[in-house]
């Protein structure tokens, strides 16, 4: 089954093609300028030619759902349905921390735990077990303290992520490690995608909306004095 992966929901447009378990292409660039909206749908075409397959070939699209960028998040959902209602092909979205921790399971690690950056002391985070890769703490919007994850402070504990940076500041946590140049990336989403994909675990393409955690919150224009 071949299909197409899109991650648009941090710094990183992200875009990978696979032939079942097997990797076939990924392109994708980290930017801080969030250039989803402009490289999206050039990455597919350059994950298709070094795929050597045409869209039309496409089975299913996979969707990393956020949380992340609301901006980000919205240009990945529009371009999976629109690819999804083009093609007539299922819709399968995955949790884009899932594929934060993929490439760092089995190494020794008990815990391993995204972090997003979100604003101030804000993250988006979950926890997994650094073996199995099972969620053993689900998706939510922290806060950072000094207190945070001491859950775990025995626990041999790795955190990815851009939001890794301002955790590494303040935690007190001796066992940890801190990779910040993680982001979530279409290539580590195959895994649950056909774990998905084999019990048809699909999205109804019409009311599917990303994984926002929280409301949007923009920026209020001040009213102008008289």
């Amino acid at each position: 089954m071949k299909i197409l992966y899109l991650e648009t929901s941090s710094k990183n447009c992200s875009v990978a093609i696979s032939d079942n378990d097997k990797l076939l292409c990924v392109c994708e660039e980290v930017s801080e300028n969030y250039k989803q909206s402009e490289s999206l749908h050039t990455f597919v075409e350059w994950a298709l030619e070094g795929a050597g397959i045409s869209i039309k070939e496409i089975e299913a699209i996979s969707l990393g759902k956020g949380p992340g960028s609301y901006t980000g998040l919205r240009i990945g959902a529009a371009s999976a349905k629109g690819f999804c209602y083009g093609l007539k092909i299922p819709l399968i979205a995955v949790n884009s921390l899932e594929s934060m921790k993929e490439p760092f399971l089995g190494q020794n690690y008990d815990v391993i735990i995204p972090l997003v950056d979100a604003r101030r002391m804000e993250v988006y985070t979950a926890a997994y077990d650094g073996i199995t890769g099972e969620e053993i703490s689900s998706t939510e919007a922290k806060i950072l303290d000094e207190q945070s994850f001491s859950e775990w402070s025995d626990k041999k504990i790795l955190f990815v992520g851009d939001g890794a940076k301002k955790a590494k500041e303040i935690l007190q946590l001796p066992n940890a490690e801190y990779n910040e140049e993680v982001y979530p990336s279409a290539q580590h989403l195959i895994k649950k995608t056909l774990e998905k994909t084999e019990s048809k675990d699909y999205e109804d393409i019409a009311y599917f909306e990303p994984f926002y955690v929280k409301d949007f919150h923009g920026v209020k224009k001040k009213k102008s004095e008289d």
